[in-house]
């Protein structure tokens, strides 16, 4: 039980009760309310965590990102999207195997962990080495993090060895799929996840889609990030990205639309329309000069929206409570408008439309009786934040990583007191810097890891 907090529920009332408590048992949130819990409750339980100063909210969802790219920080500080896969990320993703692959996928979970988020979606495209998806599911269940893996796929256009065919990626997703899908009480999901329209063929992208349909899973995919990727759809196809999904007839609502930049109306409506999902990544996109989403107009038309940080190579952290605050500050700047995002749409968009992105909307995203025990602890007593005058300006503006306390995940706690449970972290960092380098000098990237 955790007592004595203010209570950030994020359900569709958004009701806080502060001070508040809520009562976990197993891997389920058995009770909220406001006050002091009663104390038949505060006997039953084998541990009490004392919130007073602090907010629990539930787990956050970092939508989209590429857990490999923790190797890649800062490489591309300078550099277009376009211009930093041909320099940077294709030179080094082709000397990862499964043991790199697992070592920067386990950094960049403790990262998502410590910066409040529990539920991760990772598109992961690499698979030079076929074990790298086991490498990076076995991360994930080693953590104990909520996790779906994306299985990333481009069959065209590409870095030719990164590229596969339809048929390559449906049966090497399937093997993993075999063994991971729905692992440690549905903590580990698969889906499939096309890389980029330009890089996929309509019958790969038909192929594909209707594979994970025969699932029950979702589809994944970059859209229209940037200008110049749609107007190389316009050249080739005459059709921007919405459109071209949509003349493909597999439009729908397990679709998971990152980035969602370069959208016209028609392709606004299409979203709605068919009820997709659009994954914004505002720091990310802020750092390559993308440019800005249409988050309001989404919005206004009912379209969910998610949030994410990306991968750390195109924006070189993870970190999700600076995704809440960029995500606000964004729209206000762009449409010189104070009111246009306020903090409780940003925590909705992380927390409700992440549930919805990672496919458990009924199970996470709020701290609501019978829903997972996935909730974040934030320390609130600090002079960045102190005084508190509303939690979720507190939350969205204050807060950074250093300020969460506990995470708990399946009602396992992960985070105690700020410390992981499950590894040695800097024994952990040591090894990823030695993987690292070794993956850099191999590729002929000056990483100055050393430096």
């Amino acid at each position: 039980m955790i007592e004595g907090a203010a209570v950030v529920t994020v359900d569709d009332e958004f009701t806080i009760f502060d001070p508040g408590w809520i009562h976990v048992v197993a891997d389920r949130i058995e009770a909220v309310g406001a006050g002091s819990a009663p104390d038949a409750v505060r006997k039953s339980v084998g541990r009490v965590i004392d919130g007073h100063g602090s907010a629990v909210m539930p787990g956050m969802t970092n939508s989209h990102t590429h857990l490999f790219q923790t190797f890649f920080r800062g490489l591309a500080d300078d550099k277009p999207l376009l211009e930093w896969l041909e320099t940077c990320i294709w030179p080094g993703a082709v000397h990862l195997d499964r043991e790199s692959a697992r070592l920067a996928a386990t950094v960049g979970l403790i990262e998502n962990l410590r910066s409040g988020a529990t539920s991760v979606i990772d598109h992961q495209y690499v698979h030079i080495d076929e074990e790298i998806d086991d490498g990076v599911c076995s991360a994930a269940d080693q953590i104990g993090i909520r996790f779906l893996l994306a299985s990333g796929w481009a069959d065209r256009n590409y870095n030719p060895a990164l590229s596969e065919s339809a048929d390559t990626v449906i049966e090497r997703t399937r093997r993993v799929r075999d063994r991971w899908h729905g692992h440690d009480n549905e903590r580990i999901r698969i889906e499939l996840a096309p890389l980029i329209p330009w890089g996929c063929s309509d019958e790969a992208m038909r192929a594909t889609v209707g594979e994970a349909r025969s699932w029950g899973a979702g589809t994944h995919i970059h859209c229209a990030e940037t200008s110049t990727e749609v107007e190389m759809s316009l050249d080739e196809r005459g059709l921007r990205h919405i459109e071209w999904l949509e003349e493909l007839g597999l439009l729908g609502p397990d679709f998971q639309l990152a980035h969602s930049v370069w959208l016209d109306d028609n392709e606004l409506d299409l979203i709605a329309k068919h009820d997709a999902v659009v994954v914004h990544c505002p720091v990310s996109n802020m750092y390559l000069a993308s440019g800005v989403a249409r988050i309001l107009d989404m919005r206004s038309r009912g379209i969910t929206v998610a949030l994410a940080s990306d991968g750390p190579g195109s924006n070189n952290r993870q970190d999700m409570f600076e995704t809440l605050k960029a995500t606000v500050l964004l729209q206000k700047i762009h449409h010189l408008d104070a009111m246009a995002l306020q903090p409780q749409d940003s925590l909705h968009m992380a927390c409700r439309g992440g549930s919805r992105a990672f496919g458990t909307p009924t199970m996470t995203g709020s701290l609501e009786v019978g829903k997972k025990a996935d909730l974040v602890v934030v320390d609130l007593e600090s002079v960045f934040i102190a005084p508190v005058h509303r939690v979720p300006s507190a939350l969205v503006f204050n807060a950074t990583p250093a300020d969460v306390s506990h995470v708990v995940v399946d009602g396992r706690i992960l985070i105690d007191d700020g410390t992981v449970t499950m590894l040695d972290e800097l024994a952990l960092l040591a090894a990823a810097k030695t993987s690292a380098t070794s993956v850099f000098t191999k590729a002929g990237v000056d990483s100055r890891l050393t430096r």
